[in-house]
This record gives C-alpha cells, structure tokens and sequence, in this order.
C-alpha cells in the first residue's frame, strides 16, 4: 500500500530513527498494518546486547508511534509539513524478545479521536506471535509551525 518513499514524505524520522519499512493496508480513520524488517545492523544491537541482540521495547513502542502517525495524518488528510505529536502511553506489555531477522508486523487501530487528537492501540507481532502491545495518544498539529505567520 505504502512504500518507504511515501513514508518519509510523511514522518520526519531518519535512518537511524525511521522505524517503519512499508504499510501493507490502510483503512482511513480505523486501521493501519505495517512493517519493520529488524536487521543486526541496527545501530543498538551494538549495545543492546552484546552477545545477546535484542530489539529495545522501547524502540518497539516506537515504531507502533511511527505508525500511528502515519494512520492519524493520512486518515485526517495532512497537509505537507504537518506533524504528528506522540502524546502518551498506556498499557504497555512486552511478551516476547525481538531477535535480528525478526520481521515486526505493527497493527493500529483508532480507539477514538477527536480532533486534533488520537487514542490508538497498538498490537507488534512476529509471525502470529503478539510480542507487545500498548495504547498511544497522539495529536496532529495544526501545520508546519515554519509557515505559521502568525
């Protein structure tokens, strides 16, 4: 559905930040499906943890925010320039490691929104295995805060 290219015309994030490689569906204003390919030459597989590579559950919750944004501004039609703001966490479960080769499959669905804000829930798997789970809020600015005259 989305390719990287189209990813980071939309989120600010870079290597080695841009946790998101590709959304394979997308319904507007309810769902969002996406991908992470988890390699060992990710940067904190250096120190997280030597001998042991491990993916950071925080760096997991990052990437269901990534694509969380993503859903949010593609489903309120976002302007060029407009962020997405990661507001909070609630609920947060880590069941399982994430391993080098793994390839995190991120699921969000909208739990309610009121603009300009968001409450989603985000579900990571590998394979059919639920690795971790949270509920985010997020808010869409306004606009690029550069072009804001005002």
């Amino acid at each position: 559905m989305m390719d990287i290219q189209e990813i980071v015309a939309i989120l600010p994030h870079r290597y080695p930040f841009l946790l998101v490689d590709r959304v394979l569906s997308f319904e507007a204003g309810k769902k969002m499906v996406a991908l992470k390919n988890v390699t060992i030459n990710e940067p904190f597989f250096q120190g997280h943890f030597p001998g042991h590579p491990i993916m950071p559950g925080v760096l997991i919750i990052e990437s269901m925010a990534q694509v969380g944004g993503v859903l949010a501004y593609k489903s309120a039609k976002g302007k060029e320039g407009q962020l997405v703001y990661f507001l909070g966490i609630d609920k947060a479960k880590f069941r399982k490691p994430v391993l080098p080769g793994d390839q995190l499959r991120i699921e969000i669905a909208v739990l309610r929104q009121r603009p300009p804000y968001w409450k989603l829930k985000g579900m990571a798997y590998v394979e059919d295995q639920l690795v971790a789970e949270a509920e985010l809020k997020a808010m869409l600015d306004k606009e690029d805060p550069a072009k804001d005259n005002s």
